[in-house]
């Protein structure tokens, strides 16, 4: 990690085959971490941080710029730029401490980033309020879900088809009586005649 510029870590950055902090008995650091700490050291603008993560070919490297922008960035930017990773399912291997690996999704990462972990990859990470606080204080939207979408799209056609079906089987039985009715109406007809 030593002497990289910006364009020089990308190509580093690329090239990461796992993710982790430090391993083995003499703690020897990933170069996810060196390359963690470059970027701590060079300070990029955080549109380049923001094409880091906008990245879909190279999963590394958007977990990279990931982990830089929840160690620098606003809980405002964090929650913008990290929730749309969620929906990234692809497999990572992590380099634990003791130096095995292990096969990991992106989404779960970011999750131990935005949500449950106050270490990772033997790094402190700051502060992160709650969403719903950010939410109520209006500094963020309410989180739409892509499922919520699909659900509500799934259940409007089910309850359309539901209510379809029930005014076929309505009009069916309107038929049916109406049917029945002159049958009923013929049946009396002729027995009058018949009289």
């Amino acid at each position: 990690c030593f002497a990289l510029t910006p364009d020089s870590l990308l190509e580093k950055a690329v090239a990461l085959r796992c993710i982790g902090g430090t391993y083995g008995g003499q703690r020897k650091a990933t170069n996810f971490l060196c390359l963690v700490l470059k970027l701590l050291q060079l300070q990029p603008d955080r549109e380049v941080v923001y094409e880091y993560i906008a990245n879909e070919d190279f999963k590394y490297v958007r977990l990279l710029g990931a982990f830089y922008l929840r160690l620098v960035g606003s809980a405002k930017e964090i929650y913008e730029y990290l929730e749309p990773l969620y929906h990234d399912f692809r497999k990572v291997r992590r380099l634990d401490a003791d130096g095995t690996y292990r096969l990991v999704h992106v989404d779960e990462v970011v999750q131990e980033m935005v949500l449950s972990k106050e270490f990772l990859y033997d790094t402190a990470l700051p502060r992160l309020p709650a969403r719903h606080t950010l939410v109520s204080a209006g500094r963020l939207k309410p989180r739409q879900s892509a499922l919520e979408q699909e659900f509500e799209g799934g259940l409007k056609k089910e309850l359309e088809a539901k209510l379809a079906a029930r005014e076929a089987a309505d009009a069916r039985k309107r038929e049916e009586n109406e049917a029945a009715e002159a049958a009923e109406r013929a049946e009396r007809l002729q027995q009058t005649r018949d009289r």
